[in-house]
């Protein structure tokens, strides 16, 4: 099977790389740029991909490579960074850009063969950098430029080597899955040989050699990952999963007992439900800050899991539904990637369990999740619903989390996915949910003052997850959810509609 290797420089884009990777059908792994020659040659790559990174080859301890990658007869595709520092360690010349480039840029094509093989002139590319390549290395032709960066695609291609200093990754870069179908099929000459169903069958036997006949127990949350990661761990284990479902309080309007039916009726899961939302509502009083909710949130569940545990006995492992944007929003796992916020599923941990962990969603970004489930046989209606978050309403509630706000918010949140639904549009929104705002303000209802909440809209669209755009609903949608809102829930006087994307924001609040 082919695999292709990407060296993670500290992008925040550096896992979505691998994800286009391996959905152009090439398996694809991720290391850290410090992986020692020896090791990299070990693992036989077909390929290389230097991804992007916040840093300045010249910077003080810049993340490096040795020059003797380039001497392994593979080809290398460097991006951003990746190609700055092709650049400098083939003898180019990198230098501070006068004017820095963020967003949106047309793509010049200077020469259409090689890796810009059928890219328009004029093209839309994702831009990201304050250094550009002011000289190219002997040997490479400039095959690519734009406005502000003469040298945004390069080409040596007697011995394979391309760098652009474009995004190609993004959904932003309209032709960036072109560019990278021709890295890896035209020029490196690999098979899309790389399949879900392999995934499976990979997964099922790691799960099987890791837990061997000790019990696993799973944390169901309603959403597909967690699902997924249950059958694929029943069908490593058979009769040794035991699936818990925590109704911490923090759930939609009337979800946990239709879950339970779900999962127990459609699905034949062994599912135990827990009735604790006492028990985190009194956890989280008085709490404000978004990562104290998260770890607490994490705590309380794994502590109730270990008495779970210990009703069940002999359990050596905790399987959880982490996948890739977790991993990389929470901590810098593979390479020097900034932290953005702890996860439930990650930082929200304690550091201390009597658990070992089984996640076996971490390589895969949520679109790969939804084919795995696909291939599992999970019914579409369940593969389609939104992701929702682990600590659920408690990321959505700013501020203290109280029995009286939790109410509040569940209402709006059910007026909201009532009316998108009604004008069909969920399908087109990656996530639909309302915020609570820790803010009141004056309004006027019945000819009398009130003093009431603020809730928040948030609609948005994405592929994976990594980046998303705020959906431009119409304005009779959004004033019939407004309406609902002020009309229906008690308490809330003001509705207001986020249109921000990620980045700059992300798509939660907190």
């Amino acid at each position: 099977m082919n695999k292709v290797i990407v060296l993670d420089f500290g992008s925040q884009y550096t896992q979505l790389i691998a994800r286009k990777i391996r959905e152009l059908g090439v398996f694809s792994e991720i290391f850290p740029f410090s992986i020692r020659l020896s090791r990299l040659k070990r693992e036989k790559p077909a390929a290389i991909v230097l991804s992007g990174g916040p840093q300045s080859v010249y910077g003080k301890n810049a993340p490096q490579i040795s020059r003797e990658i380039f001497e392994m007869g593979i080809p290398v595709l460097g991006i951003c960074y990746g190609l700055q520092l092709m650049a400098y360690l083939l003898k180019g010349k990198v230098v501070p850009s006068q004017k820095r480039e963020y967003g949106f840029a047309s793509l010049d094509v200077l020469e259409r063969k090689g890796l810009l093989s059928g890219i328009n002139n004029g093209g839309q590319v994702w831009m990201s950098h304050g250094d550009r390549v002011e000289k190219a290395p002997p040997g490479f032709i400039v095959s690519g430029k734009t406005a502000h960066c003469g040298v945004a695609v390069m080409e040596e291609r007697e011995k394979k080597f391309f760098g652009v200093q474009f995004h190609p990754e993004v959904v932003h870069t309209k032709q960036g899955m072109k560019i990278l179908s021709n890295f890896l099929f035209t020029i490196s000459g690999l098979q899309p040989d790389w399949k879900m169903g392999s995934f499976i069958e990979r997964k099922v036997k790691e799960i099987r050699q890791v837990a061997g006949k000790e019990k696993v127990i799973c944390g169901l949350s309603g959403g597909v990952d967690s699902l997924v990661t249950s059958l694929l761990v029943q069908k490593a284990v058979k009769n040794n999963l035991f699936c818990i479902f925590i109704d911490n309080g923090l759930l939609r309007k009337g979800q946990y007992q239709e879950l339970m039916d779900e999962f127990k009726k459609k699905l034949s899961l062994n599912v135990v439900g827990v009735d604790a939302a006492r028990q985190f509502l009194e956890e989280l009083k008085g709490v404000t800050s978004p990562e104290r909710k998260r770890k607490i949130i994490g705590k309380t569940f794994i502590r109730i899991f270990e008495e779970e545990a210990a009703r069940i006995g002999n359990v050596g492992f905790l399987a959880q539904g982490t996948i890739y944007p977790d991993v990389i929003e929470s901590n810098p796992v593979r390479g020097p990637s900034d932290s953005i916020k702890s996860h439930h599923n990650v930082g929200g941990l304690p550091s201390r369990m009597s658990f070992r962990l089984i996640e076996p969603l971490r390589e895969l970004f949520k679109d790969e999740v939804r084919a795995l489930a696909r291939e599992l046989g999970v019914d579409r209606d369940f593969i389609i619903q939104h992701p929702f978050p682990g600590p659920g309403l408690g990321v959505r509630i700013v501020g203290e989390i109280t029995p009286e706000r939790i109410r509040l918010l569940q209402d709006a949140d059910a007026i909201l996915i009532d009316e998108i639904i009604k004008a069909g549009i969920y399908q087109r929104l990656w996530q639909a949910f309302v915020v609570l705002l820790p803010v009141k303000s004056v309004g006027v209802m019945g000819d009398r003052r009130t003093y009431q909440s603020v809730v928040v809209i948030r609609l948005v669209q994405s592929v994976d997850g990594m980046t998303a755009d705020w959906f431009p609903a119409e304005t009779k949608l959004l004033s019939r959810i407004s309406n609902r809102i002020v009309n229906e829930v008690e308490g809330v006087n003001r509705v207001v509609y986020d249109i921000t994307s990620k980045p700059p924001g992300t798509i939660e609040w907190e």
